[in-house]
């Protein structure tokens, strides 16, 4: 290990050295002062003998004269045992849970790369949420990523706990366990969470960034999160369910870096490497082949002034198999959790449907019931506009079938738990309401089983 005091200049977060030795991109650094205080940072561009260093700490009190900078040769790594379940960490996976210190079993470098396309296992095992929207009509499946698009001011984080509580997998033999990495989040927003997972301690890991940490941290948290995940799942053969939120936040200071670093701006100032940075952290979701364990993200994100052709939900949805989008609307009807179903979609929901896995008849309930809402809000639109006299009778059916899909398919609250089971059959309660002839996407023995007339 080399010390330098060859600093250049400090900007920002940022400490640029000159006549660097053997440097390496992502090496962890130590800065010693004077005064005998110490900070970390980690090598973030090296071109030649110039190195360029992120802070993880403020830098009040630095000057090139007052440092000293040596190079710990080795990346960011993070501790982990089988005791990492039920332990809460910062954005750096340092204990803040007045647990103690971990005892490591091993120490693994964050930075993995995403799973080999040829060892991959597709996705296909339901994932049960106990969320009629998500299990009924757009199904969450193994390996999968799904993200959730929200909006500014509403409650993404009781939806996001709602998940993190009741999801289970149908097998209760299978082991189950959430990571929960949240950041960029005010205390506030930490105690909500922290409080609320102190219960499903037994298979929960939480790790927090927040808003007032820095951003070098932000960038690192997900990446943590995804370390310990692919501990659980591939040496503990758990299947994961890691959500991650606020995306946003950190595609922030991702943009707040690239500007430190001078870098010419894309889209609306966000780097050009965003579509790669992200897809770095979301193709580690997937299954192994030969492997019992699975990781399975959900990305939340809130879209900057709602708009679903900003770059984060952009990109995002790229590299996802589908989202959850979440609807202002409904949120004023009080219309809870606010999912809107003709805006989402997950592009792996057929995996996880069908007989062993839900329920024989869920793909033609999910496929009928969409297209019934669909036609219903397009009645109700056409009733607003011309009134409810220029409606067909076929029409007002409809509507009134939109109506009621909302009020009790729909709305279920936060903290109410369906099972598949129940919702499909809420689902054929609602389809009783149609005529019989126009129920053309389920089949006629699934009709004759489970309509009630």
């Amino acid at each position: 290990m080399k010390s330098y005091k060859t600093i250049r200049e400090i900007t920002g977060p940022l400490i640029i050295l000159d006549n660097v030795e053997g440097a390496h991109y992502d090496e962890v650094v130590q800065i010693e002062l004077k005064n005998g205080s110490t900070r970390h940072g980690r090598v973030i561009m090296v071109d030649g003998d110039l190195v360029i260093v992120q802070l993880f700490e403020s830098n009040l009190g630095l000057s090139p004269t007052n440092a000293k900078v040596k190079f710990l040769n080795k990346p960011l790594t993070l501790k982990l045992s089988p005791e990492i379940l039920g332990r809460f960490f910062n954005g750096l996976g340092k204990p803040i849970d007045d647990a103690g210190e971990l005892f490591a079993e091993k120490e693994v470098d964050i930075n993995s790369s995403p799973i080999n396309p040829y060892a991959r296992d597709y996705p296909s095992e339901f994932i049960e949420t106990g969320i009629s929207a998500i299990d009924g009509l757009n199904t969450l499946v193994r390996g999968q990523k799904l993200p959730i698009f929200s909006m500014s001011g509403l409650p993404s984080q009781e939806l996001t706990i709602q998940i993190a509580r009741q999801s289970r997998l149908k097998n209760k033999d299978e082991k189950f366990a959430v990571v929960f990495c949240a950041m960029g989040i005010t205390y506030e927003e930490a105690d909500y969470y922290m409080n609320n997972l102190k219960g499903l301690l037994d298979k929960t890991v939480m790790f927090v960034n927040l808003a007032s940490d820095p951003a070098i941290e932000r960038l690192a948290t997900p990446k943590v999160a995804l370390t310990c995940a692919e501990y659980l799942a591939f040496e503990m053969d758990m299947n994961v369910l890691v959500i991650l939120t606020d995306m946003t936040n950190y595609c922030e200071a991702l943009r707040e870096l690239s500007s430190a670093k001078k870098e010419v701006p894309g889209r609306r100032g966000y780097p050009g490497y965003m579509y790669t940075d992200l897809a770095s952290i979301y193709e580690r979701a997937g299954r192994i082949k030969g492997k019992k364990g699975s990781i399975t993200q959900i990305p939340v994100l809130t879209m900057p002034e709602d708009d679903k052709t900003h770059p984060i939900p952009d990109l995002t949805g790229y590299i996802t198999e589908g989202q959850i989008v979440l609807s202002r609307e409904l949120y004023k009807k009080n219309i809870l959790p606010m999912v809107d179903v003709l805006s989402s979609l997950s592009r792996l929901k057929e995996k996880g449907m069908g007989e062993n896995k839900t329920r024989e008849d869920h793909s033609g309930v999910a496929s009928s019931l969409v297209s019934a809402y669909s036609a219903g809000v397009n009645a109700k639109e056409l009733a607003q506009i011309l009134g409810e006299g220029a409606l067909s009778p076929r029409d007002k059916i409809y509507a009134n079938f939109a109506t009621s899909f909302e009020e009790k398919f729909l709305s279920q609250g936060f903290y109410t738990f369906r099972s598949i089971e129940q919702t499909l059959n809420i689902g054929w309660e609602l389809l009783s309401l149609l005529p019989k002839e126009d129920l053309k996407r389920v089949k006629k023995q699934y009709i004759d089983k489970y309509l009630k007339n």
